[in-house]
């Protein structure tokens, strides 16, 4: 893999400035995307009673919200590519709240896959694509914290959106919650209005556009079709397949994804079947999401470190594997006590793995190929998504006892882990190798795309280093 720049234009991410605000910005749009599958199912038993569903037809709303999220990410990431950020997301948002309005006049659960699951879902992946494609453009030597405080997104409005989901349900039924939800999910229009787009001085065109416009002036229409045709192709990378750090990343990913969702979703039951209060239950998943709040940016503080940034891929494989050991060692657990010491840890560990998560790929693929590859990444993740806690939940019918689910999950997870690490020292082996192993510096491995920009950025912030002009990066 060879280093890809920084941008196309050449010039450096401004790693603070307005950039703070598309983080805010970030933040309430991933916030609502990872939080509003979870939040909803607060709706799922008076949904179940009002409309005569089953537990298991209730259950897929989410998952198909999931999955359509995840799978309208080559979708979304073209969108971005050829519009920018900030249009994308408003659109989002306002897809999302339309699907909520529509959504509460439904009278079958059918109505309610197709509203909820499906438009709903496009309309999150169409919010979480954009912020985390526009993050890698503005930050380059403090990304890891941006994208630890866009992250922190999901527990926040976890924390909020469930007993505010409570308390509407209590007031209003769940045809009036999702009326007021979608009003208050337009919200994201107004995170994408702080997405301003970022360019360079040198042209305020984008290259390839610029180059679409001067094929079309000269009249070359074959020329134009071969450009518009290699645009398209862009939607689904396949070249990625090709990149062994891409693959290994995959491969990881997908076991994390397939083990992660499982026990949260039923861990309230969990608790339940063990003599515990629902009320009580309940405040597992708010200590879970409170402790996960801080452990996000917190992690990106982390991550940005002059230690722990040339190796954030082993970080992550800590993360997953301490995330999974806790799924191991929680059927062992059997009062009250120590299920919120459970919750405390797996907050900790679903924490650092989501705060490392994209940021790992960024640092793999570069800032220029990021917005492709989390597409195909997403579309990907969603099969798992879609497929764990079903097949999780499966093993609680079978053999009529959570801790088959939380082996599961957690057996998964740790395998991901440590296949991470393994694969990715021999990675750092073969890359050494095929570049001719040229001595580094700082006596340190690197792996990811961006490095040797990366690497100069961290050298003049922590005064390693001075830069050789002393001048800042030129913007408009």
């Amino acid at each position: 893999m060879s280093p890809a720049p920084t941008n196309e234009q050449g010039f450096k991410p401004p790693d603070g400035g307005w950039g703070w605000m598309v983080v805010i910005g970030a933040h309430i749009s991933i916030g609502f995307a990872y939080a509003t599958p979870k939040a909803l199912s607060i709706f799922f038993k008076d949904i179940q009673s009002d409309l005569e569903a089953s537990s298991s037809d209730i259950a897929w709303i989410s998952s198909i919200m999931l999955a359509a999220m995840y799978a309208g990410g080559p979708v979304s990431s073209a969108l971005v590519n050829r519009y920018g950020s900030r249009p994308i997301v408003i659109l989002g948002g306002l897809m999302c709240a339309a699907s909520m309005v529509a959504a509460s006049f439904g009278n079958s659960i059918i109505y309610l896959y197709l509203f909820i699951g499906v438009i709903a879902g496009c309309g999150l992946a169409f919010n979480l694509n954009a912020s985390l494609t526009i993050i890698s453009k503005y930050f380059l030597a403090k990304r890891p914290l941006a994208n630890g405080l866009a992250m922190a997104g999901s527990p926040v409005f976890l924390c909020f959106l469930a007993p505010f989901n409570q308390y509407l349900l209590d007031k209003f039924g769940w045809r009036g919650s999702l009326l007021i939800l979608g009003a208050l999910m337009l919200n994201c229009c107004v995170a994408g209005a702080l997405m301003r787009p970022i360019a360079s001085c040198k042209s305020s065109i984008p290259a390839p556009q610029k180059h679409l416009e001067e094929k079309t002036n000269n009249g070359d229409v074959k020329q134009l079709k071969q450009s518009v045709g290699s645009r398209v192709k862009k939607i689904l990378d396949w070249s990625f397949f090709k990149d062994r750090g891409f693959l290994i990343y995959l491969v990881g990913n997908i076991m994390f994804i397939f083990g992660a969702y499982a026990p949260i979703v039923f861990l309230s039951a969990y608790a339940v079947s063990h003599g515990v209060d629902e009320y009580s239950a309940a405040y597992l998943l708010s200590i879970m999401g409170f402790v996960d709040m801080f452990v996000r940016p917190g992690t990106g503080l982390i991550a940005n470190s002059k230690w722990i940034r040339p190796r954030v891929q082993y970080f992550f494989s800590f993360a997953m594997v301490f995330n999974g050991t806790c799924h191991l060692l929680c059927p062992l657990i059997q009062n009250y006590t120590f299920l919120v010491v459970y919750a405390v840890f797996f907050g900790v560990g679903f924490g650092m793995v989501f705060a490392l998560i994209f940021e790992c790929l960024m640092d793999l693929m570069g800032n220029q190929r990021f917005p492709s590859a989390v597409g195909l990444v997403t579309i990907i993740e969603c099969v798992p998504m879609l497929l764990g806690p079903p097949i999780a939940g499966s093993l609680v019918d079978k053999f009529g006892d959570y801790k088959y689910l939380f082996f599961l999950c957690g057996a998964v997870i740790v395998t991901g882990g440590i296949f991470l690490f393994i694969m990715n020292i021999y990675n750092y082996h073969m890359l050494e190798k095929e570049r001719g192993t040229q001595p580094n510096p700082n006596n340190i491995q690197v792996v990811g795309q961006d490095q040797a920009e990366m690497l100069n950025t961290l050298n003049r912030s922590f005064g390693t280093k001075e830069s050789k002009d002393g001048s800042e990066p030129t913007m408009c």
